[in-house]
């Protein structure tokens, strides 16, 4: 049969010109927003690939008028546009030199669900997450679940086609889609759905261009439908070009099954509506542990006779790795016995825990017939559960966030052979990696034969780019050989599509690119994905001609290898977008702006060390504004699988912000709050500053002049000091000792949480030092970025602390932020200095101490009130990013009739100083009221609220009215 040749379409250069006529033309038609300066375009040149492309510009529609007048526009001037979700793409097909269109932060609505015929209709910028939590009452969900499904939107997952970890039951996202919305390249709105001969052949009648596209459509499959049945690969989880093998049966077509997979490239979806599947009742797991990960992989097929829901597979690398990681290594603790060489993460669905024991025991005696596995960790509990996903969900970005210039790059990670095949392939595969000296990581989807398999490469490095064409090619010759597929789940893009034609044949590649032009015919969607692709080795994020500027760095990142590489951390995989889970990133889950996400601040700073911005924007405007929303959480430090830490990030930039900025008097005020308030001190100085603090006039003057806002109440001041208070007091002279850190926010303003700390321990037993006021952490000033002078404030409290160090005494502080500043920043602001790690080693929260005197036995002889209260527990952003919640929980826990609840709740947004400033109210009370203040006004009147930050409970106040008592407060209440 003779070759079908289709000459890609060629576009004008386009011009600066063009492009400021397009946007003069488009901007008086939107609802939404139109972003063509530097910065925006260099936040959204890259996704979670090793591509990076600005686009000529950012469109954020309000409605999808906005997207059809978008796209009639850049038909009529020639412009590429780029339809894009969470940009969690791997590879490349969420970047390119068009307008991208971000449907994320408006068009996400779930339009609606019907539970009988079991179907959502919703819009593209809804993710997985927020679907599911919605189908949750319903016993319902989505089928795929990828491992970004927090991030990920249905608009994404559909354009590629998505799957997960369940893809041997659910299989990719074309199984389920059953209509979508959508606009052709011109801004012609079209409606996909299943139809039978009747209704195509009606299609192809109607004098449109939908009628056009099904008439040619049919013609095309008529033509080549032999080719695209001999050519298109075997394995079910194929997903290279263009789903065309689901149109060749004539009795049901649905063309929204072949926008599956497109990545943009065919027509842009503005609506969908997906097929849901029942919500298992009760899930177990049983992690089998090999001596080899070549053990592992022989044995898949074994278990895949027991009839599992998914076997996945986490390899000895990426369990070491894990291990590192300070978010994650307590959880992989729960599920991992000795050192594996690989576990399979094996999981059951079924209708009770005795079933699931029964499958578990069946597996288990499966697999010592067949000789596999030395240790089968089984999870049943929902907890154990989460532990083991939690970590296997985020694998990628653990395994990604290694230091240095080497890094497991996702290039031919998506390759899928038969079960049968799997230790075949990956044995041919690793001498590969044996003749290019080249280490990779291996995890992922061994049920379906996917093994995400990453080489470790430095793109900086010319010799290593070369070494991605060989791997790459190398990799293609096996999966063939193997009966496989070259994409199975993460796409083609940039990374994968140059190898379509060899892989797939000459006439199917020609067969597709006849598809891309009937579609699209002036090649304007999304060009450069899927075929016509460029080189897998051009437009990377760090290629062999990246470099940084030299800055003189404030904070110590030896660690990381210098702020540059810090920054290069990042590596785009955009769990800081997720939405209904966890700390980070409290900005963008009100704002839903990629600005206002950790990898949008990490980008904007590398574009600016890496030149790709003028080197004065370091200290600019735009970077500013950029950054002005991270509120150093720290959640990214252990939330994000890489660790990026941006809260360190941002106080180095701010120094250097600094030296090119006056620094106002409102950041001095706050910086300086510690000082200020030993300066008052209480008594009359107190006073007096209460009454200006509370008088209306001056607080609009301080709205007016400061920036400080008037809807506010700064905190006032007490009468008396804690340290005052606690000096007067007669204390046991007798019994182990404790050190109580008196840090300024409960020394002279909320004094009454570190009497009720003092009082317990004393009620304990315990013999309480109270060191004096001068001993400060410096928080106030880290966070304004006034590192010198934080330094000096760190040394100071050193010097003050270090003798109980040498006496081996806990030193126990209440406010999070404070206490915990000396086992973080300390050691960036004073490296050279071996005491500030021992003293990192001496410091504790109230919680963590009180716990491990509970789990040490020593508090059994306590006698706790009998009374029966509830109680909710909001957790400051540092003590879950640095403690975690597991002490607070267990010890509201100890009095016996005490039912403790933890929140979900993110930030509470007032985050020291940043809820007090005018320009940052309005952001501030938006991420309490995402669920803090709803879950606290909806909690009883004797329900107890419990929160350790000052901050976290001023919030509290200002937006519910109701007084949030810190732990400290509630066990002193609760002993007898």
């Amino acid at each position: 049969m003779e070759t079908l040749t289709v000459v890609a379409p060629t576009r004008p250069a386009l011009s600066p010109e063009r492009l400021e006529a397009f946007c003069h033309a488009l901007r008086p038609q939107l609802r939404g927003r139109l972003y063509t300066d530097a910065m925006t375009r260099a936040l959204y040149a890259t996704d979670a690939s090793i591509y990076q492309i600005e686009p000529v510009g950012v469109l954020i529609p309000a409605h999808v008028d906005d997207v059809q007048a978008a796209l009639a526009l850049a038909s009529r001037f020639s412009i590429p546009v780029l339809p894009r979700g969470g940009g969690s793409s791997l590879a490349g097909q969420a970047v390119g030199e068009a307008l991208v269109i971000d449907f994320t932060p408006h068009l996400h609505r779930i339009l609606e669900i019907n539970p009988e015929e079991r179907w959502a209709r919703v819009e593209p910028g809804c993710t997985m997450e927020q679907l599911n939590l919605a189908l949750r009452p319903l016993g319902l969900m989505v089928g795929p679940d990828p491992a970004s499904g927090a991030r990920a939107t249905l608009g994404g997952m559909l354009a590629n086609n998505s799957t997960g970890a369940h893809s041997i039951l659910y299989g990719n996202m074309v199984e389920h889609v059953r209509a979508v919305n959508a606009l052709l390249a011109d801004g012609t709105p079209v409606h996909f759905e299943a139809l039978d001969e009747a209704a195509w052949a009606e299609r192809m009648r109607r004098n449109d261009p939908e009628g056009r596209l099904y008439r040619e459509l049919d013609d095309l499959l008529r033509a080549k439908g032999d080719i695209i049945a001999r050519d298109t690969p075997k394995h079910w989880r194929r997903n290279s070009g263009y789903r065309l093998e689901y149109l060749l049966e004539a009795r049901s077509r649905n063309l929204a099954q072949l926008l599956c997979g497109s990545e943009g490239t065919l027509a842009v979806v503005t609506e969908l509506t997906i097929g849901l599947v029942p919500r298992p009742k009760r899930t177990a797991l049983g992690v089998v542990h090999f001596d080899t990960r070549e053990e592992a992989l022989r044995a898949v097929t074994t278990i895949l006779e027991t009839k599992p829901a998914a076997v996945e597979l986490f390899d000895g690398v990426a369990i070491e790795a894990t291990r590192h990681a300070p978010g994650y290594a307590p959880r992989l603790a729960t599920f991992i016995v000795g050192n594996p060489g690989a576990v399979l993460i094996t999981e059951y669905f079924g209708e009770s825990e005795t079933e699931l024991v029964a499958k578990l025991d069946a597996l288990e005696a499966t697999l010592q017939r067949a000789g596999y596995g030395y240790a089968i960790v089984r999870a049943l509990q929902p907890e154990h559960i989460q532990n083991v996903w939690a970590v296997r969900s985020e694998g990628v970005g653990l395994v990604m966030g290694v230091k240095g210039d080497h890094k497991p790059l996702p290039m031919i990670e998506d390759a899928a052979v038969p079960v049968e095949h799997l230790a075949d392939y990956v044995a041919d595969l690793e001498r590969l990696f044996q003749e290019t000296h080249t280490q990779a990581v291996l995890y992922a989807h061994a049920s379906a034969g996917c093994l995400h398999i990453r080489p470790f490469l430095n793109t900086k490095d010319a010799r290593e780019v070369e070494k991605m064409r060989v791997l790459a090619t190398g990799s293609m010759e096996l999966v063939k050989k193997y009966g496989g597929v070259l994409s199975s789940e993460h796409g083609d893009g940039i990374v994968r599509g140059w190898l379509n034609e060899a892989f797939l044949g000459p006439e199917l590649y020609a067969v597709y690119r006849q598809v891309k032009q009937i579609f699209d015919p002036n090649g304007l969607l999304n060009p450069g994905k899927i075929i016509d692709t460029p080189p897998m080795t051009e437009n990377l994020r760090m290629g062999p001609t990246y470099r940084t500027i030299e800055l003189v760095e404030e904070l110590d990142w030896s660690e990381e290898g210098g702020f540059a590489r810090a920054v290069e951390q990042c590596n785009g995989n955009g769990a800081c977008r997720k939405l209904e889970s966890g700390t980070m990133c409290p900005s963008f889950m009100v704002t839903r702006d990629e600005r206002h996400t950790t990898r949008g601040r990490a980008n904007a700073l590398r574009s600016v060390l890496s030149g790709a911005l003028p080197v004065e924007a370091l200290t600019g405007r735009a970077l500013y504004e950029v950054m002005d929303l991270c509120i150093q959480c720290k959640a990214c430090k252990t939330e994000c699988p890489s660790n990026v830490d941006m809260a360190k990030m941002k106080t180095e930039w701010l120094a250097k912000y600094w030296e090119a900025n006056r620094v106002p008097l409102r950041v001095r005020l706050f910086a300086n709050q510690p000082r200020l308030a030993r300066w008052i001190g209480g008594g009359w100085k107190a006073r007096l500053a209460n009454i200006g603090l509370r008088n209306a006039f001056v607080r609009r003057l301080m709205d007016w002049t400061l920036g400080i806002s008037a809807q506010r109440q700064l905190p006032t001041f007490a009468l008396e000091p804690f340290t005052t208070w606690f000096r007067k007091q007669s204390w046991p002279t007798t019994g182990p000792t404790v050190v109580l850190f008196a840090d300024t926010f409960n020394n002279y303003h909320h004094p009454e949480v570190a009497q009720a700390a003092a009082l317990f321990f004393a009620r304990l037993g315990f013999q309480v030092i109270v060191p004096e006021e001068k001993a400060c952490c410096g928080r106030p000033l880290i966070s304004k970025g006034l590192v010198s002078q934080a330094q000096r404030q760190a040394l100071e409290a050193l010097e003050r602390l270090y003798p109980y160090v040498e006496q081996e005494l806990p030193i126990i502080g209440l406010e999070p932020s404070c206490i915990l500043t000396f086992r973080d920043e300390l050691l960036s602001l004073l490296p050279g200095d071996p005491r500030a790690r021992k003293l990192a080693r001496s410091v504790f929260t109230f919680e963590e101490y009180v716990a491990r005197l509970a789990d040490e036995g020593r508090l059994r002889e306590v006698r706790w009130t009998e009374t029966a209260r509830r109680v909710l527990v909001h957790g400051h952003c540092h003590q879950k990013s640095l403690v975690g919640m597991g002490p607070t929980a267990r010890i509201l826990a100890l009095p016996p009739n005490y039912r403790v609840e933890v929140l979900d709740t993110s930030c509470c947004g007032m985050a020291g100083a940043f809820g007090y400033e005018k320009e940052h109210v309005e952001i501030s009370l938006k991420m309490a009221e995402r669920r803090l203040a709803p879950a606290v006004r909806a909690a009883s009147e004797d329900t107890l609220i419990a929160a350790a930050g000052t901050s976290c409970r001023a919030q509290i106040f200002d937006t519910t009215g109701r007084r949030a008592w810190h732990p400290a407060e509630i066990l002193l209440q609760a002993l007898t």
